[in-house]
């Protein structure tokens, strides 16, 4: 589990297809690895990956094809900036809100417009998704957790304020830009329960 505040950002160091899946190695700027070690989880744009080697200042995961699939790592190259969140721990305050690091799809950023000192992103998602949002809710944008301002048919908005322009990858976003978004925890198990 983790609770969607980006510890550190960092960058793609390499990444080498093994047919439709991909082993990335990813560098972790001034993330503290010491207390992680191989089997760890640590979420990258919200994806929620193992690591399965690591280094001072980097670590390996190994990406399945669904993986690749339902989320923007596809799309990266080396070079790519990341968020980056360890896994929490019980004793962590839960700063956030509940983020299981399991990507639901990709969402397109259609807009950023200046709101006083924030910009206010306008996100397109799937159709599927939009009956998980809602207005004052909370929302994962590669992995930064986020409360949403409004919501309009498949798009909705957030405010970000300099703080997260500054600690994340927001700030690397432009109009068409892809990014992996989970909804929220409860939402998806309401909507499972009243389904069913």
């Amino acid at each position: 589990m983790f609770t969607g505040i980006i510890q550190t950002t960092g960058k793609i160091n390499a990444i080498d297809q093994h047919g439709s899946d991909s082993r990335f190695v990813f560098k972790t700027g001034n993330m503290d690895l010491s207390d992680l070690k191989v089997g760890d989880s640590v979420a990258v744009n919200g994806a929620c990956l193992t690591i399965i080697d690591k280094e001072d200042d980097s670590f390996t995961a190994d990406l399945s094809n669904e993986t690749l699939k339902l989320t923007t790592f596809s799309k990266l190259e080396v070079g790519s900036c990341i968020n980056l969140e360890k896994a929490m721990q019980l004793s962590d305050r839960l700063n956030g809100h509940m983020v299981s690091g399991h990507v639901d799809g990709i969402g397109k950023v259609l807009d950023m417009a200046d709101d006083a000192r924030s910009v206010r992103y306008t996100i397109e998602i799937p159709t599927a998704l939009s009956r998980y949002l809602s207005k004052k809710g909370s929302v994962t944008v590669d992995g930064v957790s986020l409360t949403i301002n409004a919501v309009e048919e498949n798009t909705f908005s957030v405010n970000i304020i300099p703080h997260t322009l500054s600690e994340t990858i927001f700030s690397k976003y432009e109009a068409g830009s892809q990014v992996n978004i989970e909804v929220d925890l409860i939402a998806r198990y309401l909507d499972q329960l009243i389904v069913k």
